[in-house]
């Protein structure tokens, strides 16, 4: 079946592959004795082929211990019950060892499952596979504990110790399973809920995060690296209040703590106060000096010149030797934004490459026939006759207004500058309309009931209303809103949409430049990002056709930047609002911004980002092809 050289990371395949072909008995029961003959006999014949392959392979020790453990929980997701799952398991591994000593094959230093002294193994696993924890060696130190969750496959301390070093190595899905078989096992243990939260964080799912991190802590309040991690969460869901109140919980009792000192700096970036974020990054890295988020966020607050060739030598030195490689990402990044801002942009594209190269290994795959699929279903839903029956909607209500478009096209600079009007505020990137599109209610040719309608029109005014209470009109600025125009439409038939518009190289290359979370795949590959923005552009033109003349304008960045006054009063005017010259100055006020553009816009208009793409234009072959579109 499997020939040739086998490269370890495989491994998990290959017990994925064996447990596929395992024989279940009929009902997925546990073996028992009186079992069928006819099955014994096909368990015994898969278990012998499967011992033959690994053999011919050559696989080491910690290579055949990730193929049994893979094999085991294989068979789980399969159906098995633990007990089926942990016999056939023992018996893969002992049918490799009488193979593999009945061809002659020499012992290893490290003993077999098999062994009679189970504890000594125990021991000496657990031995190395902590030493090598705490040495940040991961690679190996998930192999033992794979290994040792063979022997011992129900201990959740290993259990956690195996995610820990998962998370270590990128690989956030996997770590996120042994987590939560950790919590199967024990529902009330504060590290598996303290980590898995970590991992939500990591990825981007705030929510969840909150949900284990409050857990953990409720389990163990003590625990300031997890109410550090909460800090975090809240920063990141707008929450800055909150969020600096649990930095200071930590720092009360621990003044050192690193990661608690950065958490502060992001809180206070978000405010725009760039002096004391930078003092925060900067007492965090005497604390802890090779901390690669500290580092990173440092280039983030301010514009990046020639003098800062300290920095740039301290942040190549550490994204060169941390192996963990979400802390590289993060100064790959940093290092693109430096060389970008420093004119050096061979050297910034290929630092950008290689941070979302990183990224690619923990990121779900962007599928096109997927993407394409949805746009083609949303064209068909919101026909120009649907459109039509919308008739009063859920709400006549003129308060929201939504601004949209591609990311990094503008949309949080015409936020910025709106919200600057006395009778405006910018709610940030809320989530609403793309979680009802997740979790879509029974319709009628495309639109939802009148009652299910208005329910969601009280529902979404609740929300703006806890934003501000006094403000004529609230911006959702959330590109993600794109998708669901047909939906906000009929819901708010009154409500204004702006649709911001940028060269489209200038976008997609602006896109690849940001490290976004998890859920934006198609960001990570210049022919993935060409292939979306076709795909959202077909999305627009439909709209734009469908929704009803005066509910739509459109807003070229760059006209906005050459013109802001001009472009500002047809904003103004198209929402419904007189005019406010506090709008010119926007880089001024105040207010929390938690997209990756909170240093642009507390800057005054400028235009340098204008066909930037020009710099980079031996580099980027699948994006040159949109400009022609």
């Amino acid at each position: 079946m499997l020939l040739g050289w086998f490269r370890a990371r495989k491994a998990t395949e290959l017990g994925v592959a064996f447990a596929d072909q395992y024989p279940l008995p009929s009902g997925v029961a546990p073996l028992r004795a009186k079992q069928l003959t006819a099955h014994e006999r096909a368990v015994r014949e898969h278990l012998e082929r499967a011992a033959q392959e690994m053999s011919a392979l050559g696989l080491n020790f910690y290579k055949r211990a990730r193929v049994a453990n893979s094999f085991k929980w294989r068979l789980l997701e399969r159906g098995a019950d633990p007990g089926t799952a942990d016999g056939a398991t023992q018996a893969l591994i002992l049918s490799l060892s009488l193979h593999r000593h009945s061809s002659g094959e020499p012992h290893e230093s490290v003993p077999e499952i098999a062994t009679p002294d189970r504890r000594v193994d125990v021991r000496t696993l657990l031995a190395r596979g902590d030493a090598a924890l705490r040495q940040g060696a991961y690679h190996e130190a998930a192999g033992h504990y794979e290994q040792l969750l063979v022997l011992k496959p129900r201990r959740v301390d290993v259990l956690n110790k195996l995610g820990s070093a998962l998370y270590g190595l990128g690989r956030l899905a996997e770590a996120q399973k042994y987590l939560r078989a950790a919590i199967g096992q024990n529902p009330n243990d504060p590290d598996a809920h303290g980590n898995l939260g970590a991992i939500h964080l990591a990825r981007g799912y705030l929510e969840e995060a909150e949900s284990s991190l409050r857990r953990a802590l409720k389990l163990r309040p003590g625990d300031v690296d997890v109410r550090s991690n909460l800090g975090l969460t809240l920063v990141a869901l707008g929450r800055l209040e909150s969020a600096q109140a649990q930095f200071q919980r930590v720092l009360r009792v621990a003044p050192r703590h690193a990661n608690a000192r950065y958490g502060m700096g992001i809180a206070k970036r978000a405010q725009g106060r760039f002096e004391e974020a930078g003092a925060c990054f900067k007492r965090a890295l005497e604390i802890e000096p090779t901390m690669a988020r500290a580092w990173a966020a440092l280039a983030s607050i301010r514009r990046m010149d020639s003098g800062d060739g300290d920095w740039l030598d301290k942040a190549q030195q550490l994204a060169d030797g941390t192996r963990v490689p979400l802390d590289e990402a993060m100064l790959r990044f940093a290092l693109g934004k430096y060389f970008d801002d420093t004119g050096r942009f061979e050297d910034a594209f290929r630092s950008y490459q290689r941070g979302n190269d990183l990224l690619k290994p923990i990121t779900a795959p962007y599928e096109r026939e997927e993407r394409t699929r949805v746009v083609d279903e949303l064209i068909r839903t919101y026909t120009p006759e649907t459109i039509a029956r919308v008739g009063a909607g859920g709400s006549s209500s003129r308060r929201p207004v939504f601004v949209v478009g591609m990311m990094r096209s503008g949309t949080s600079l015409t936020e910025q500058i709106l919200a600057s009007h006395p009778e405006v505020a910018g709610a940030g990137e809320l989530g609403f309309w793309n979680g009802v599109m997740r979790h879509p209610a029974s319709s009628q040719g495309g639109l939802l009931d009148e009652s299910e309608r208005q329910r969601l029109a009280s529902e979404y005014l609740r929300i703006l209303e806890a934003h501000s209470p006094q403000a004529a009109r609230i911006i959702d600025k959330a590109p993600v809103n794109s998708d669901c125009l047909g939906l906000i439409f009929s819901v708010f038939p009154n409500a204004r949409i702006i649709y911001m518009s940028r060269d489209p190289i200038d976008t997609c290359l602006s896109c690849y430049f940001q490290r976004f979370g998890t859920a934006v795949n198609f960001a990570l590959d210049l022919g993935d990002l060409a292939h979306y923005y076709r795909e959202h552009q077909r999305l627009i033109a439909h709209w734009r056709a469908v929704l009803p003349a005066g509910s739509l304008l459109e807003v070229p960045y760059e006209g906005l930047v050459a013109n802001q006054e001009q472009w500002t009063r047809r904003m103004l005017d198209f929402v419904g609002l007189e005019w406010s010259s506090r709008c010119l100055e926007f880089h001024n006020t105040e207010r929390t911004v938690l997209t990756t553009s909170f240093w642009q816009v507390r800057q005054k208009i400028y235009n340098d980002s204008v066909r930037r793409w020009r710099h980079y234009r031996k580099f980027i072959g699948p994006l040159l092809d949109l400009q022609a579109d």
